[in-house]
C-alpha cells in the first residue's frame, strides 16, 4: 500500500502524451489551445466610428457643412475638406480626411449645416487601426481555452479553424450484481446504480464529452470480455466496482489476464482504499472502489487532473489553503479526504462522511486533505483543500 503523495507521483510519470486536433471554432469551444493564434489583420482593419455621430474635418470653428452619411459595411472613401462633415455610425470606416466623431447626442442640424454643442479634441471617438491587436502578432497564446468570448475574438479576426487539445475519449464500465437501473422496480437486495451516470456527469463537468457506459455482472469472463472492450474503444478506461478483495469482485484479475501493467494497488487513504491503476500501451486504467462517495473522491484526486494534462491545462490540481472553521480530531492510520464546504476563505467538515454516501457530497465544494496520524485540529488552524 502506497501513500498518496507515492501514488499521484506514478501517476504524473505514466500520463499518456497530449494530442492535437483541428476543429472548427464552435467545435473547439472549451478547448484547449495547442499552438498560439497569429492575427493575420489589424482589428480593427480600418479607422473605426466609435459612436452615432458625425465625423468631422476639423477647423476653429463649431459649425461644418454637411456632405452625406456613412453607414457600417459601406465601402467607399470619402474625402473630407477643412470644415466638412460627414454624418456617420458605430462600426463605420472614418474618412481619412476626417480627425474626429462628434457623437450625435452633443449636435444640432439645419438642412446641411451640423452646429456642435461643444468643443472636441482631434481623434475623440475613433478607434485607430490595430487598436485591439496588430497584424502578426499573438491574439491568443498556447494554452489559452477556449470560452464564448474566445470564440468570439477570433472569428472577428477570420479564423474559421484551430489547432487544440484532443479531449480523450473515456469508458465507464461498471460492476456488480445488485445495481438496478433508475425507473425500474427495486426488489430487495438490489440498490439503485448511480456510480455510472455520476461519473459522466463529473467527465462532463470537466469537459469531456467522448464517454461511454459499460455494464457487467459479477462474472470474470463478462468482466474481462467487457473491459478489453471498453479499452480497445476508449482513451482511457475508469472502472467502478469490482476491485476489492470479495469472492466476486473480478476486476484485478481480469486486467491481469489481459496483460494490464499494475501501477500500483491500495492507497493509504480513507476513503478510496481499494484503488487500482494500471496502463496498457498509452492507456491508462483506474479501476476505482464501488462505494460512491469513495468511487468520485478518486475522480477528483487522481483522474480529473490526469484529464486536465492531457488536455492541454497548465494547472492540473487545484488545491489551496483554508482555515477550518471549527475544531477537529484526526485519529486516523491512513490519510483522510473529507467532504467539506468553504466560503469566505474558512471551510467546515461536514456531516455522513461514510464512502456510500453521497448526501453531503452534494453540498461539497471541496475536499479536506488531512494526513494520517493523532492530533487535534484547532478552529482557524489552516488545511489543505481540493476544489471540486
Amino acid at each position: 500500500m502506497i501513500s498518496v503523495k507515492e501514488a499521484i507521483s506514478i501517476i504524473n510519470s505514466n500520463i499518456p502524451k497530449s494530442k492535437k486536433i483541428q476543429l472548427s471554432l464552435l467545435e473547439a469551444q472549451n478547448h484547449i489551445l495547442a499552438q498560439d493564434i497569429i492575427s493575420v489583420i489589424n482589428m480593427p482593419p480600418f479607422r473605426q466610428s466609435a459612436m452615432d455621430g458625425f465625423a468631422l474635418n476639423m477647423h476653429d470653428r463649431l459649425t461644418y457643412k454637411l456632405i452625406g452619411e456613412i453607414k457600417a459595411g459601406d465601402s467607399h472613401k470619402i474625402e473630407l475638406k477643412p470644415g466638412e462633415a460627414i454624418k456617420i455610425f458605430t462600426g463605420a470606416a472614418v474618412p481619412d480626411s476626417a480627425n474626429a466623431v462628434m457623437q450625435i447626442e452633443k449636435t444640432s442640424v439645419t438642412n446641411e449645416t451640423l452646429v456642435l454643442n461643444e468643443t472636441i479634441n482631434l481623434n475623440t471617438n475613433i478607434r485607430p487601426i490595430g487598436e485591439q491587436i496588430q497584424a502578426n502578432t499573438v491574439a491568443l497564446p498556447e494554452g489559452t481555452k477556449l470560452n464564448a468570448a474566445a470564440v468570439g475574438y477570433l472569428a472577428g479576426l477570420g479564423c474559421t479553424k484551430v489547432t487544440v487539445y484532443k479531449n480523450p475519449s473515456v469508458g465507464i464500465l461498471v460492476t456488480g450484481n445488485e445495481l438496478v437501473k433508475p425507473g425500474n422496480e427495486l426488489e430487495y437486495g438490489k440498490i439503485y446504480e448511480s456510480n455510472s451516470i455520476m461519473l459522466q456527469a463529473a467527465l462532463l463537468d470537466s469537459g469531456i464529452k467522448n464517454n461511454t457506459i459499460y455494464e457487467v455482472n459479477d462474472d470474470f469472463l463478462n468482466t474481462k470480455n467487457s473491459i478489453e472492450k471498453a479499452l480497445n474503444e476508449n482513451d482511457i478506461l475508469v472502472v467502478s466496482g469490482g476491485i476489492s478483495v470479495g469472492d466476486y469482485d473480478f476486476v484485478k484479475g481480469a486486467l491481469e489476464e489481459l496483460k494490464v501493467e499494475t501501477l500500483f494497488y491500495k492507497v493509504n487513504q480513507k476513503p478510496g482504499k481499494p484503488l487500482l491503476v494500471g496502463k496498457i500501451e498509452d492507456k491508462l486504467i483506474f479501476a476505482l472502489p464501488g462505494n460512491p462517495a469513495a468511487s468520485l473522491t478518486c475522480y477528483y484526486i487522481y483522474v480529473k487532473p490526469v484529464l486536465k494534462k492531457i488536455t492541454g491545462e497548465l494547472e492540473t490540481t487545484s488545491i489551496t489553503q483554508k482555515e477550518i472553521n471549527h475544531d477537529f480530531t484526526v485519529n486516523n492510520t491512513r490519510s483522510q479526504f473529507l467532504k467539506a464546504s468553504f466560503s469566505d476563505n474558512k471551510v467546515s467538515v461536514l456531516s455522513h462522511q461514510q464512502s456510500s454516501m453521497l448526501n453531503t457530497f452534494a453540498l461539497a465544494n471541496c475536499l479536506i486533505h488531512l494526513p494520517e496520524g493523532n492530533y487535534e485540529l484547532k478552529k482557524g488552524a489552516k488545511v489543505d483543500i481540493y476544489h471540486i
